[in-house]
């Protein structure tokens, strides 16, 4: 049911448009202010955009109430999660359609409100620093990988990266890191590293790890010596940490910024958060999303763990909600 077209001339019959061009601002803004001359009045047009605020793409339309986030994951034909974002001026009604229409193509949809990296990516990125931190401590990615797939992950950090892209890690890297003090970081990344000597992951076959093709011609990682030795130059010091601390330190960052996204009220509840995880990044099901993990643990036990490695900056530092909640006993579920 694909018509293929290279011009709008029958863009005034159909109801949504979803734009996933370049992830530039002023591209984006550019492409959806041209597109919505030739849409109808009441045309609902979507931003796949995964890091660009929905209220700045909005300022170059003239309907911002028919205007919403539409983030699909990647890779789209295998995850779920599809991401609504509520701007500052999107209506009821664009919400409730776009929601429908994520419904009809068999995704999951949770609504968000707009925020740099609104929900699952905002989540992720200090996961992700947590990872840049170890690496640069000289601890091994491909150990790191081992432990958090052991964990349930889908994939490893470095191979997440590598999936994703490390140019699009890096831009979204610098929108997390202008958008929130604690991730922003006094060095040089691993992923930054590997992108500034053309490594780009899966897409040219050379990052954290080679992709070379096997019997069938799907691509296998293979580790890559050469990237080690290039990465081995940057490390500052030779941490000596054990498999529990990899996790430990990978998971309390995700976790705490869970928290802050539901006190934030970028989320409607514990439960949303926790389903676009499990849906948007493969969190292992099991484990039932990140603030059931918590509560798994015990929250005055996971914010006793958190201080433990409070050295390593504001990533670890609980919120004082939270630490009330541990005080109280209350509980994220009602």
């Amino acid at each position: 049911q694909i018509t293929p077209t290279l011009d709008y001339s029958s863009f005034d019959k159909v109801d949504v448009v979803i734009e996933a061009v370049l992830e530039n601002t002023k591209v984006k803004q550019a492409v959806l202010s041209e597109v919505e001359n030739y849409t109808s009045e009441d045309a609902i047009l979507c931003s796949n955009t995964s890091t660009i605020s929905i209220d700045t793409l909005a300022e170059s339309l003239t309907r911002p109430e028919n205007f919403c986030g539409m983030h699909f994951f990647n890779p789209v034909h295998k995850m779920p999660l599809v991401e609504v974002i509520r701007g500052e001026n999107t209506s009821e009604s664009t919400i409730a359609r776009t929601v429908n229409y994520a419904l009809a193509m068999g995704k999951k949809p949770v609504v968000v409100r707009d925020c740099p990296g609104f929900l699952v990516n905002r989540i992720l990125s200090p996961y992700l620093g947590a990872f840049m931190t170890l690496v640069r401590e000289g601890v091994d990615f491909t150990v790191i990988d081992k432990v958090m797939e052991r964990f349930g992950m889908p994939m490893g950090p470095a191979y997440l990266c590598d999936v994703v892209g490390l140019d699009t890690g890096a831009h979204a890297g610098s929108v997390m890191a202008e958008g929130f003090e604690r991730m922003s970081r006094d060095f040089k990344t691993a992923g930054e590293i590997l992108f500034e000597n053309g490594l780009l992951g899966q897409k040219n076959k050379q990052g954290f790890y080679q992709y070379k093709a096997d019997k069938k011609g799907r691509l296998k990682k293979v580790v890559d010596h050469e990237v080690k030795e290039l990465l081995a130059t940057h490390v500052v010091s030779n941490s000596n940490v054990d498999k529990q601390e990899i996790e430990e330190r990978l998971m309390i960052p995700l976790c705490l910024e869970a928290v802050r996204c539901l006190e934030d009220n970028i989320a409607d509840s514990a439960n949303d958060v926790d389903m676009a995880l499990i849906y948007g990044i493969g969190f292992p099901a099991f484990h039932g999303g990140a603030l059931r993990y918590i509560e798994s643990i015990g929250i005055a036990k996971f914010v006793e763990l958190a201080d433990s490695y409070s050295k390593h900056g504001a990533l670890y530092l609980p919120t004082e909600k939270l630490r009330a909640m541990a005080a109280s006993g209350t509980s994220f579920f009602h």
